[in-house]
């Protein structure tokens, strides 16, 4: 018999080993392309929500791209903003209500192009947020325009020979650039490829949602997902592209995590007033 740590029954008289957490709405519109790793993550997010019983005090801001569905998704207050500016907006939701988990999810093409000027502040100011960057290497939304995280030779719909640098320059690695502001306490790049890897991009998140809980400062995690549709691959192809040609130019790991040194993880960070 299948057991679950719930115990819960299941209608065949076994034991439920996999549920919808309670963070996401019981019954929505899937929005999401065949493939897409958003689903992955938007999920991993409810679960680490879940486990550290929060839902009902957590505010998530979505910015304009994929991340823009959010609110049909998430059983919880969801709070848009315009492109590339959700940091701002946290920034002062965060300030208003201080006792409140508030989170940001965004595309590359958000945080890291559009937006990456709002991130970096965000970061070096060191306010007590959690950032969730979806790195695709693309515009997915707006028609798979190349980002400023696209890896070079990649094709997109406004690098069709593929990203030159000489033309295009080279591709922007977000994570590395907050993890050198003061203010940024816990910075790592994840992938969704295996499902190893799921399973570290989950610990990722975790770690940094309980830094915004213990009050530490900004905590950014970048996961590089996959957009079939914008990479014209199928989603087995999207696994193997992320696995054997995006994680060798923006490479998995953790990058920066004072929270070993608490002395450390409190310098530069701002505390709720």
């Amino acid at each position: 018999m299948l057991q679950n740590t719930l115990g819960t029954p299941s209608k065949t008289g076994g034991r439920l080993v996999f549920s919808r957490p309670k963070s996401i709405k019981e019954n929505y519109d899937y929005p999401f392309c065949a493939g897409c790793g958003h689903g992955v993550v938007l999920r991993l997010v409810a679960e680490v929500l879940d486990e550290l019983g929060v839902q009902g005090n957590t505010i998530a801001v979505a910015s304009v791209g994929c991340s823009i569905t959010m609110e049909k998704f998430y059983d919880m207050d969801v709070v848009g903003s315009s492109h590339g500016r959700a940091p701002c907006v946290a920034t002062g939701v965060k300030r208003a209500k201080p006792d409140k988990v508030v989170f940001t999810y965004q595309g590359d093409g958000d945080a890291a192009t559009i937006g990456m000027n709002e991130t970096i502040h965000t970061a070096c100011r060191g306010e007590n947020l959690t950032t969730i960057c979806i790195n695709n290497t693309n515009f997915g939304m707006t028609g798979g325009q190349a980002s400023a995280t696209s890896i070079l030779g990649q094709k997109t719909t406004t690098t069709k020979q593929g990203r030159d640098p000489k033309k295009n320059g080279y591709p922007v690695h977000i994570a590395e650039m907050v993890a050198l502001c003061d203010g940024a306490v816990y910075v790592e790049r994840c992938g969704i490829f295996s499902p190893q890897s799921i399973i570290k991009t989950k610990a990722a998140i975790k770690k940094a949602f309980v830094n915004q809980l213990e009050c530490r400062g900004f905590s950014f995690v970048e996961v590089l997902c996959a957009c079939p549709t914008g990479w014209k691959l199928n989603p087995v192809q999207s696994m193997e592209y992320i696995k054997n040609e995006i994680s060798k130019v923006h490479k998995l790991g953790v990058i920066k995590d004072l929270a070993a040194n608490t002395a450390g993880n409190m310098a530069g960070a701002r505390q709720p007033e």
